[in-house]
């Protein structure tokens, strides 16, 4: 689906059939494997009963990621998942819960880093940035890409992945 999909031209079926994979991805990423359809399930009921409010602003695509990333953060602070935590009591789990609060210490580390990754950004070669910037910031397609600076698909392809490459070559520190 593209930005030009009209309201009434969006269902459900068409919202699973695009974007089940991607809301997989993230349920996976956020929360594992456990749950996972209970969660994949709920986040379809969300779209589904909030898709007649959805205001057509902005991609679907953005629309849906954060509708699946929400849902996972409220199963994250539901009681059933704190239970289970407490259940689990598995040492792994304990230590790879990360500290959420936000001190003047880490939201000091952060704001260095996000200006660190703009400047880095902003020294790769214009191709690179440009396309980096459709692409990964804009959400823009390869093709829309394409179409915009008026170069072939499989060159702006070869730019994201050299810009990413450098990207990730001068940040590996961050990178954990």
């Amino acid at each position: 689906m593209t930005n030009s999909v009209k309201k009434q031209d969006i269902t459900i079926d068409g919202v699973i059939k695009s974007y089940g994979k991607s809301i997989r991805n993230i349920i996976m990423s956020i929360i594992g494997n456990k749950n996972f359809q209970d969660i994949q399930q709920e986040v379809y009921i969300k779209i589904w009963k909030n898709l007649p409010k959805y205001q057509n602003h902005g991609k679907l695509n953005s629309w849906v990621k954060k509708v699946t990333v929400n849902t996972c953060k409220d199963h994250l602070k539901s009681r059933q998942f704190n239970q289970d935590k407490l259940t689990d009591r598995e040492e792994d789990n304990l230590i790879s819960i990360k500290d959420r609060k936000t001190t003047p210490d880490n939201q000091l580390l952060l704001t260095e880093k996000q200006q660190r990754v703009i400047n880095t950004i902003e020294n790769l070669k214009p191709k690179l940035k440009e396309v980096i910037i459709l692409y990964d910031i804009e959400e823009m397609n390869y093709k829309e890409i394409s179409k915009k600076i008026n170069c072939p698909t499989g060159t702006v392809k070869s730019r994201l992945f050299n810009a990413r490459k450098q990207l990730q070559s001068e940040l590996a520190d961050l990178i954990e």
